[in-house]
């Protein structure tokens, strides 16, 4: 028996996929600890502005985010597919 159509979950599923990218993407552009990459060398020089400042406060809660998000994605994508054989 199905909880809720899989209309509903397919959209949930979507939606859950642009916070992926987005969580991700955000997590990049304040993580100073990838060694080498092009936003690390960038954003070495933001911490002095309080504005990156603010938003970098901010940086773990967007793991918590990312995880959660991926979790339930995960979740819900082999429920509704299963697991192939």
């Amino acid at each position: 028996m199905d909880i809720t159509p899989p209309a509903f979950t397919i959209q949930i599923l979507f939606i859950l996929g642009i916070v992926n990218l987005v969580t991700l993407l955000l997590i990049y552009a304040t993580c100073r600890c990838i060694p080498g990459s092009v936003i690390s060398r960038i954003t070495g020089n933001l911490m002095q502005y309080t504005a990156y400042k603010s938003f970098f406060r901010y940086h773990c809660y967007l793991w918590w985010v990312l995880w959660t998000s991926v979790i339930i994605h995960a979740t819900l994508g082999v429920w509704l597919l299963g697991v192939s054989s």
